[in-house]
């Protein structure tokens, strides 16, 4: 089936064939339910749904932008597609209101989506000027622009170190204060001026100096690694037993996160002293790979967006009460 989505709206999803690979073994039974819990452009969207001719796909995302585009490219599979606009923390409310008790896989392409980075107005790239916006969903009310505005220097050294680990932050908060009482910053451009202008040479490292101070805006503006400590638990329980998930992270902090999470749903409760494990302390998980993932470097060389990705996926074994969030 042709693909008459217009070439600037489409992206190479990362690790397709993969992650088509890791959950096609949920997916082929009659009704099966795939979330993709970030929609983007739906290229693995379409992907999935053209594998499997009887499979349900709940495409969830918070940008609006992105539900358009997905929802013209979904045209040919609109009878199988449910698209809802909301935060993947937000899967057990979507689930509930489609009426659908688990599902028999779910996909997490995480991170900042080529849509935002390639639009340059949205502000997300620091190699274009652009409004300081950074808003996945531009329906929510805080922006870039208001956290360097706003945020004292103590705040604003706490989200460069947290979720930038730059460890120049003191330095650069101080510097994004100073410069805020002269004028606003109100463009990437004049972020990314103060930054390089803040960095010693001595301090230079491979990469643009400003990369981590967008990311940690980002994250900080879309509470990025807040909604994943509560998605990620909360997918899993979503999963109906043989049920499997598949996460594809692009940073340290996510893959921390998800990390933890599979971790402990994969361990036995069981006490060490306990002579037979019970039913209720078997996991509920099993690994379906060793570590991490990366991606082959043929598609690395094809695609550089696949450079950093982590992937991890695993196989629901029970049903089984909520799970907690991973501290």
């Amino acid at each position: 089936m042709a693909d008459t989505t217009p070439e600037n709206e489409l992206h190479t999803p990362v690790m397709l064939e993969r992650t088509l690979e890791l959950l096609a073994p949920a997916l082929s039974s009659p009704g099966a339910v795939l979330i993709d819990a970030t929609l983007g452009m739906a290229g693995h969207a379409e992907a999935f749904l053209a594998a499997h001719p009887a499979l349900t796909l709940i495409g969830i995302d918070r940008d609006q932008d992105a539900l358009a585009i997905a929802r013209r490219r979904l045209t040919p599979f609109e009878d199988r597609v449910h698209l809802v606009h909301a935060v993947y923390d937000e899967i057990p409310a979507v689930l509930a209101r489609l009426g659908i008790e688990a599902v028999a896989g779910i996909l997490f392409d995480l991170g900042v989506s080529s849509l935002q980075l390639d639009r340059a107005e949205r502000g997300f790239a620091y190699s274009q000027n652009a409004p300081l916006d950074m808003r996945m969903d531009a329906t929510s009310s805080l922006t870039a622009e208001r956290i360097l505005a706003e945020y004292s220097e103590a705040d604003l050294r706490r989200i460069l170190w947290q979720y930038g680990e730059e460890k120049l932050a003191p330095r650069f908060a101080r510097r994004i204060v100073e410069a805020r009482a002269l004028a606003p910053l109100s463009e990437s451009a004049q972020l990314v001026d103060l930054i390089v202008a803040a960095t010693p040479a001595a301090a230079r490292r491979s990469g643009h100096p400003a990369k981590r101070v967008f990311q940690a805006l980002r994250i900080e503006v879309n509470a990025e690694l807040a909604v994943l400590e509560r998605a990620i638990p909360a997918a899993i329980d979503s999963l109906a037993v043989g049920g499997r998930i598949v996460v594809l992270a692009y940073q340290s902090l996510e893959d921390r996160i998800v990390k933890r999470a599979f971790a402990a749903a994969s361990t036995s409760t069981a006490p060490r002293d306990l002579p037979v494990e019970l039913p209720e302390h078997r996991p509920a998980l099993r690994l379906l790979v060793r570590g991490a993932e990366l991606a082959s470097e043929a598609e690395r060389a094809r695609n550089s967006r696949a450079t950093p990705v982590r992937l991890r996926a695993a196989e629901k074994l029970k049903r089984a009460a909520k799970l907690e969030k991973v501290a």
